[in-house]
């Protein structure tokens, strides 16, 4: 176990670094850094989990820090693309449609209530 979480560790911290570097380089005017990250980090994550699934070892060191750590910290918008991914390749639309809305939708109103309440902490 201690040595899974240090893989998630390690890969998670090279994740988001690099994700840092590409958010600082190419985000100006419009979030352009973001939207890549989002994109490759999906890519990434398709490649990864069909490569560990077809061979396998979607459970071994690799896979923590490749998967779990990198992908996680460069981006969890890759995390949630394989779940709906997942949701429609077992033909549950209801769960894919809930899950992806819902997240979408409340993810957002919590950044504005999150925003809202910020206004009460003092400084």
């Amino acid at each position: 176990m201690i040595k899974g979480l240090f893989f998630v560790f390690v890969g998670g911290g090279l994740g988001s670094v690099i994700r840092f570097l590409i958010g600082r380089s190419w985000n100006q005017n419009i979030p352009l850094g973001t939207f890549a990250v989002n994109v490759i980090g999906s890519l990434l994550i398709g490649l990864a989990m069909g490569y560990f699934l077809r061979e396998g070892t979607s459970q071994n060191n690799i896979h923590l820090l490749f998967v779990a750590g990198f992908c996680g910290g460069f981006t969890t918008f890759s995390a949630f693309a394989i779940e709906n991914y997942l949701f429609l390749k077992n033909g549950d639309i209801l769960h894919f449609a809930t899950y992806a809305l819902l997240s979408l939708a409340v993810g957002i109103m919590a950044v504005i209530l999150g925003v809202f309440l910020s206004k009460f902490i003092p400084s």
